[in-house]
C-alpha cells in the first residue's frame, strides 16, 4: 500500500459515484479506471466495494437480464454475449443460467413470439424462422412460440 488514506478515498469516492449511476460489474469498473487510479489503489477499491455490496456481478447479471427481459426481444446466446462483452466470466453466466433456467427459457419463447408477431405481416414464417435460428434461438423455443401464434 504506497498511497495515503486521503488518496484512496478521494479515488473511491470517483469509482462509488461511477457505480452508483448506474448498476457495474466488476470487470468495467477495471476498465473505466485502469490508468486513471493507480493499480494496486484500483484492486483494493474494488476489493472493497465488493465487499460492501456495492460490487456484485451476480446481481448485475440479475439486473441486466431483467432490463432485457422488460425492454429488449434477445435469444439466450445474445444476452451472453452482451453480458460476456460487459466483463462478467462465462462461468458466472452458466451457474445464473442454470438456476433459472425456465424463466430464462420462457424468455426466449416470449421474445420469439413477439418477434414472429411483429414480422408475420411483411415476411413468411420460414424467413422468419431463419432469422430466429441467426439470432440464436432455440429450435424448440421458436416452434412453441409459433405454436402460440396459431393459437391465437
Amino acid at each position: 500500500m504506497n498511497y495515503t488514506a486521503e488518496e484512496f478515498d478521494k479515488a473511491k469516492t470517483q469509482v462509488l459515484k461511477y457505480i452508483l449511476y448506474q448498476k457495474r460489474c466488476t470487470q468495467e469498473v477495471r476498465k473505466k479506471f485502469t490508468g486513471k487510479i493507480e493499480e494496486n489503489m484500483l484492486e483494493d477499491i474494488i476489493e472493497y466495494l465488493t465487499n460492501a455490496g456495492y460490487i456484485n456481478d451476480n446481481s448485475y447479471i440479475q439486473s441486466k437480464i431483467e432490463y432485457f427481459k422488460n425492454l429488449k426481444n434477445l435469444s439466450i446466446k445474445e444476452v451472453r454475449y452482451k453480458l460476456i462483452a460487459k466483463g462478467i466470466d462465462n462461468r458466472q453466466f452458466e451457474n445464473y443460467m442454470d438456476k433459472n433456467y425456465d424463466s430464462l427459457n420462457e424468455y426466449e419463447i416470449k421474445s420469439a413470439y413477439n418477434i414472429l408477431l411483429k414480422k408475420q405481416n411483411t415476411c413468411e414464417q420460414e424467413e422468419v424462422k431463419r432469422y430466429l435460428y441467426r439470432k440464436g434461438y432455440k429450435s424448440d423455443n421458436i416452434n412453441k412460440a409459433i405454436e402460440r401464434l396459431e393459437d391465437i
